[in-house]
């Protein structure tokens, strides 16, 4: 007969790791994401003549 709970507590230990894997790499991502510099945004400027100002 199956040993069912050294079955469950290896399925457990394993979701444990599993989690613990998955939450130091978005610990590890979101460090990236604040320790990068800011993007430098350019703006570039509209063909499409200004509908607020009259021909």
């Amino acid at each position: 007969m199956p040993d069912y709970k050294e079955m469950y507590l290896k399925m457990f230990r394993a979701t444990e790791a599993a989690v613990n894997i998955l939450i130091a790499a978005q610990r590890d991502c979101e460090e990236m994401y604040i320790s990068d510099q800011e993007p430098v945004i350019h703006i570039v400027p509209s063909n499409e003549p200004d509908k607020d100002q009259p021909e």
